[in-house]
């Protein structure tokens, strides 16, 4: 299935293939260090990505102080390393309006994508346009601060978004009133359980009226209730024609908020059409390699590299 999937979106074009299954085809490039066409902005883009690929450097030896470092710089003895692609020339265009759902495994380079995109991380080669308001919640906690109360954090992740006071005090009572949190507030947040953080962190981005919201998957850690409460907010944003970029492992969200979906693998993304289509492909690849036994699993590994 992978391989299928990887053909088809070498053999196709840029944006809609116009084969009758209606999936998109050929939007991504090869693997890092193959070179991929780069793809040029156009006005309605709200997100390109062109190029991009992602190398994190790891230490084979751990240096466990200053001291050693110092030791080890005057005597020349360097530290190695070993390379980690966590993407390989991604190519991605997301128009104004798009919803957009990030499907794949753990460790695939969905939240590396996101990071990449929202600008947390600047990319080792290719090249990121975003446009317009953005609205991120990439992590649990990003953007607070654990010593401050929820009041204070309100005003503070505002003003990362680029509010004024003024304006924070206007949207305040909402913030609250969809967080659920009035009781809590004025208490640290270092007080606050995961899922009353995710709470907080989409409520403010919720009522900061995005061009773009790019969300990862904080909201799995919410009960069941606030998590519809969130899927309803969202899907009114897409009705609204705000563009979504969404990262979830829960594949039925995925279908309900966004009408695209790509499929990330390994630091490629393998796969972009309608949501469904592409949900289907991801689901019946993880049920096929469920079924393999471990040395067929290396055996479709070594294939597949």
């Amino acid at each position: 299935m992978l391989t299928t999937s990887s053909q088809n979106s070498a053999n196709g074009q840029n944006g809609k293939s116009g084969q009758n299954d209606g999936i998109q085809h050929g939007r991504f490039g090869p693997s890092a260090g193959q070179g991929a066409a780069a793809l040029e902005p156009s006005s309605d883009d709200a997100i390109l990505v062109s190029g991009v690929s992602l190398r994190y450097r790891m230490p084979t030896e751990k240096i466990t102080s200053l001291k050693e470092q110092v030791i080890r710089t005057i005597t020349r003895r360097t530290v190695g390393y070993n390379e980690f692609w966590a993407l390989r020339n991604i190519n991605l265009r997301i128009k104004f309006g798009d919803s957009v759902a990030l499907v794949g495994r753990n460790g695939a380079g969905k939240s590396s994508l996101l990071k990449v995109i929202a600008r947390v991380i600047v990319p080792t080669s290719g090249r990121v346009v975003v446009r317009g308001n953005v609205a991120p919640i990439i992590e649990l906690g990003a953007g607070f601060h654990p010593e401050l109360t929820g009041r204070e954090n309100i005003f503070l992740n505002g003003a990362m978004l680029g509010f004024s006071e003024a304006a924070m005090k206007r949207k305040f009572d909402s913030i609250v009133d969809f967080s659920e949190l009035e009781a809590f507030i004025d208490s640290p947040l270092r007080t606050y359980s995961s899922g009353m953080t995710a709470r907080l962190a989409f409520s403010v981005a919720a009522e900061a009226d995005p061009d773009l919201l790019i969300i990862d998957e904080v909201l799995s850690v919410g009960d069941e209730a606030f998590q519809k409460k969130c899927q309803d907010r969202m899907i009114r944003f897409r009705e609204r024609g705000i563009t979504i970029l969404f990262v979830t492992h829960g594949l039925d969200s995925a279908h309900k908020i966004c009408e695209r979906a790509v499929w990330i693998e390994e630091g490629r993304a393998i796969y972009s059409g309608p949501t469904q289509k592409v949900v289907t492909l991801f689901r019946e690849s993880m049920e096929f390699e469920t079924s393999l036994s471990a040395t067929q699993k290396r055996q479709v590994v070594q294939v597949n590299h």
